[in-house]
């Protein structure tokens, strides 16, 4: 796992094997910011970074200029990681949370620039997630969300949604508010 790009472009990142993630791959994970550097500006945004995993998301988000990033997992050692991690790399915008992501959506109070969604692959509420996500209204006027899903995976129809990209076993669905 490595950081893409920004401050720290190419930093390999080496999470213990024993976390129960499945971490978004380099290649998806490089083609997802591809797209979104066209459609946003990563510098002084508010970014949420849900099922967060080993943070890699949170990483590149923090390396390209986000000035504040929240990474929800509710594995305390994928937060442990998380926030270790961040503090040795002097990435002070990442701050981790252990909750429940589902709990946590119906509880958020904030608004967010950037939303990205990387639950489990088999998690039953996947179609439903950005769904409450936007009636929630924790996505800013202009907004981007985010969901990884498998690529053999419908989520249906949404009016928000703009459209979705596959990587192999991976897609990521881009909604818009």
């Amino acid at each position: 796992m490595r950081i893409i790009g920004g401050s720290r472009a190419g930093l390999r990142l080496h999470p213990p094997s024993v976390l129960p993630v499945r971490p978004t791959t380099d290649m998806a994970k490089e083609a997802l910011f591809n797209v979104l550097q066209h459609r946003m500006d990563f510098a002084q945004i508010r970014a949420l970074d849900l099922f967060s995993g080993t943070g890699g998301i949170a990483f590149e988000l923090a390396s390209r200029g986000a000035s504040s990033v929240v990474a929800v997992d509710i594995h305390f050692k994928c937060v442990q990681y998380i926030n270790a991690t961040a503090k040795k790399l002097d990435l002070t915008a990442i701050k981790a949370v252990k909750a429940d992501v589902l709990k946590f959506i119906t509880t958020c109070k904030e608004e967010f620039d950037f939303i990205f969604i990387d639950p489990p692959y088999e998690l039953p509420q996947l179609p439903q997630l950005p769904e409450q996500v936007i009636t929630k209204k924790m996505l800013k006027p202009g907004a981007i969300l985010v969901l990884e899903h498998s690529s053999t995976r419908g989520i249906g129809t949404h009016p928000n949604l703009i459209e979705t990209r596959k990587y192999g076993y991976s897609s990521f669905s881009f909604y818009q508010v």
